[in-house]
């Protein structure tokens, strides 16, 4: 509980001194609240751009408000773009931890010490990060590995911080009515999941593995293959990846490297991931990413670090796609349909009015050439414009549109000239074939065969039971419907008798009454 306390209060002490309460309060009409605060606190300097010192704010308050500011650097839906071009700037830059602690983690999780372990063991880590860091070594075959090792210690601390984000979700989503429709209860749900799911590094050996699975007969991509006998959830040993940093163009150049090649298969790779198995690599900044130099393999991307991973289902392929090719075909108004049809935009929602307001965002962007075309800065515009008509912000699409601005920054600095919408358009209007034409039809039926041939042989059997169970049921129906018959004329007989009984009664009654009248 002291622990906790004196977190919060670091928390706010930062925020004061950077001046992220007047942050917060710049979009609300509260003159009289700015000027209290600036009497209040009157002895600190604000003269720094904002952004600046929003992202000053999170360093100093540690990884974890680091990493989350990184995904709030997605959310321009949410931010002004000074503050989301500030926030893409956050690096996970950590301290390496004590080596002995990393050998005790080692030992804790795989049993013996690494010295058992591995006929070669580098105690200096070459790599180190808010979560894990990664030591060299080599098996005792001699194959070069890498080790990752869990930080310890960060559950507590990971626990602590997003609860602490959790209550300030909140509270926001209390005061701010427009809250509610970018999630942000969400966003910090989803940040709290993958933050987790980090923690669990079998779970970042297996996504690994996925991944490796999908580009097995790729001449793209390389991922390094896992060692399963010396995983766990705290330490992970892999396949040592040897290639150059893709943010060192020089180095590449020097090499031989094809850069405006490289650029354009990094934007295939992305589409592959997303449109052809919807997984995908969610952290694809430089610092992930190699080129590989190797005479088999040279030219090919080497993709690391699989802790966070972005997924997919078949209806959001197909909205996304639908989206995408409607874009490049200046089809506005199919834009705006999609959004519509997949409940994004509320029913009530004028097709023409999201159509014009989509067209005045996109047109002046396609008015330039292409090259001068950025994809990132449309997604960007159109989450600006979801505002005026509540469309709700999918969560699930915020790591797909980080990756996406990834890629294209990645890309637009191997080849300054690329196209990113003329190198994907060919690529989504093959899949989209793929899905809705013939192709797709006969893809389908292939991917169901396994199941109907199990079936096909069963349906003589299937279907004489069918018959069998018809004509019993025709059977019983006959004699339901007899029994009805039967049991109505009885009950035809009894009203009649009883009509007879009544009516007889009656006019005996009645003839009385006038006999003994006359008498």
């Amino acid at each position: 509980m002291i622990r906790k306390f004196l977190r919060l209060f670091k928390i706010v002490r930062v925020s004061v001194r950077y001046g992220l309460d007047e942050i917060a309060i710049s979009g609300f009409d509260k003159p009289r609240i700015s000027k209290f605060l600036d009497t209040v606190f009157f002895w600190r300097d604000l003269s720094t751009p904002r952004a600046v010192r929003l992202r000053r704010a999170l360093e100093e308050l540690g990884p974890i408000f680091v990493k989350f500011g990184q995904v709030l650097s997605t959310r321009s839906d949410l931010f002004p773009l000074d503050i989301v071009a500030e926030l893409s700037k956050l690096q996970d830059r950590v301290p390496p931890f004590d080596s002995d602690l990393a050998i005790a983690m080692i030992e804790e999780s795989l049993g013996a010490h690494p010295d058992e372990l591995f006929a070669r063991f580098e105690r200096v880590p070459v790599a180190s990060a808010s979560i894990a860091q990664v030591h060299f070594a080599a098996l005792k075959d001699g194959t070069q590995v890498a080790v990752k090792v869990l930080r310890p210690g960060m559950k507590k601390l990971i626990d602590e911080d997003v609860a602490l984000m959790h209550i300030a979700a909140n509270f926001i989503n209390r005061v701010w009515a427009d809250s509610k429709r970018l999630k942000i209860q969400e966003v910090v749900q989803e940040f709290d999941k993958y933050l987790h799911d980090e923690l669990d590094l079998m779970r970042e050996a297996a996504n690994a593995s996925q991944l490796r699975r999908n580009f097995a007969e790729s001449k793209l991509l390389l991922v390094p293959e896992m060692y399963w006998d010396y995983c766990s959830s705290n330490v992970i040993v892999m396949e040592r990846m040897h290639g150059i940093p893709v943010s060192q163009i020089e180095r590449l150049i020097e090499a031989g490297v094809d850069l405006k090649k490289l650029s354009s298969d990094g934007v295939e790779i992305f589409f592959t991931q997303v449109f052809r198995d919807g997984f995908f690599h969610a952290d694809m900044h430089p610092g992930n990413i190699l080129v590989s130099i190797e005479p088999e393999s040279f030219g090919r991307y080497i993709a690391l670090d699989f802790g966070i991973v972005g997924t997919l289902t078949d209806y959001d392929k197909d909205y996304l796609s639908q989206n995408f090719l409607a874009f490049f075909r200046r089809d506005y108004k199919r834009v705006a349909e999609a959004h519509i049809e997949s409940g994004w935009a509320p029913k009530e929602t004028r097709v023409d009015e999201l159509e014009a307001a989509v067209r005045a965002c996109c047109e002046p962007i396609f008015d330039r050439p292409l090259k001068d075309i950025s994809f990132g800065q449309v997604l960007l515009r159109l989450f600006q414009t979801s505002r005026r008509f509540n469309v709700e912000v999918q969560p699930q699409l915020v790591l797909l549109q980080k990756t996406l601005l990834n890629i294209e920054g990645l890309g637009r600095q191997l080849d300054p000239e690329l196209d990113l919408w003329k190198t994907a358009k060919p690529y989504l209007e093959r899949w989209m074939a793929e899905q809705v034409g013939w192709r797709g039809l006969v893809e389908r039926l292939k991917a169901e065969a396994p199941r109907y041939s199990h079936i096909f042989p069963q349906l003589p059997r299937l279907a004489h039971q069918a018959l069998t169970v018809a004509a019993e049921r025709d059977v019983e129906t006959k004699q339901l419907l007899a029994y009805l018959v039967k049991e109505q004329r009885h009950t035809n007989r009894l009203l009649s008798f009883f009509a007879f009984f009544v009516g007889s009664f009656v006019m005996g009654t009645v003839a009385y009454l006038a006999y003994a009248r006359l008498y």
